[in-house]
């Protein structure tokens, strides 16, 4: 079986929560790389922190809907954390901040996706 046909196969079978996670894996292993990545490959750097922010912009956007079943609490804390996530990651452009942050917003949202998936 070829990979795009395995990627697709495997697509069809997760959950929204587990793509959202797969999602959010892939985007932290990219910022993980480009937190490691010379201060001059500055493609790498943009590149990571433009997906991540894109992400974010996405999921503010999806909360801002009012379809959207979470809680107005949760909404609204998504929709801080994405502003805070496009501000962080404007210093982090300017090396007046590092990675580390945006990393751990990541992982714990990973965290908190892994636990809805198996109470799920």
């Amino acid at each position: 079986m070829s990979l795009r046909a395995y990627q697709q196969a495997a697509t069809r079978t997760e959950n929204p929560r587990e793509v959202e996670y797969r999602l959010f894996g892939q985007v932290t292993r990219a910022l993980m790389e480009a937190s490691q990545a010379d201060e001059s490959d500055i493609q790498t750097r943009i590149k990571a922190l433009d997906w991540n922010r894109r992400v974010w912009s996405a999921l503010a956007t999806d909360c801002a809907l009012p379809e959207n079943t979470m809680t107005k609490e949760l909404r609204a804390s998504i929709i801080s954390l994405s502003i805070w996530v496009g501000r962080h990651s404007s210093l982090v452009m300017r090396k007046e901040e590092d990675f580390e942050p945006l990393i751990e917003i990541n992982r714990m949202i990973m965290q908190g996706l892994a636990g809805r998936a198996e109470a799920a």
